[in-house]
């Protein structure tokens, strides 16, 4: 998605290659799980061990607001988006396609980009719940839906699925 001025145009989707953990969000330093919200992009690194990558802005405001009121300390950090096709706690696309954002993101400004992380698309169905999840994962969720709200669904070339039931990421990035 992008926009310039006005509303918002859906570019284009990529799929996601690899993701770890399970339905829910990052609650500490290697519990190998992917982040769910709403982040930025913090910088870009062309010299990733992943070819290349974009680090992602967790921990927020949000999941240090939720760690003190748990009481958790070592939230972990060092998220990325990045190439190749293998993930602990980050989210794979692949080299071609981390080729394009990334040079995307260069041109355009890496400090736009909003990136939000979630465990299905909440445009289309509920949240895909864990067994146990945090006492505030609705606050979470209903953060996150806000957030992609301003995408409507209907754009989309390939249509937002409703993935219920499966692992912990979307199948396609947006």
């Amino acid at each position: 998605w992008a926009r310039n001025g006005g509303s918002w145009k859906y570019i284009r989707s990529y799929p996601i290659l690899a993701a770890s953990g399970h339905a829910g969000p990052k609650l500490r330093q290697g519990d190998q799980q992917v982040p769910e919200g709403v982040y930025r992009i913090e910088h870009l690194n062309p010299n990733s061990s992943y070819h290349l990558s974009m680090k992602v802005s967790y921990p927020n405001a949000f999941d240090r607001r939720m760690a003190a009121r748990d009481g958790r300390t070592r939230l972990g950090g060092d998220i990325f988006i990045h190439g190749k096709n293998v993930s602990i706690g980050c989210v794979a696309l692949g080299d071609p396609a981390l080729e394009e954002l990334f040079t995307l993101l260069a041109q355009t400004g890496h400090t736009k980009v909003k990136v939000i992380l979630a465990p299905n698309d909440l445009r289309v169905a509920g949240p895909v719940f864990h067994d146990s999840p945090p006492r505030w994962i609705r606050e979470l969720y209903a953060t996150v839906s806000a957030a992609l709200a301003e995408f409507p669904v209907w754009m989309e070339s390939d249509k937002a699925i409703d993935v219920r039931g499966m692992s912990k990421m979307p199948k396609i990035a947006k």
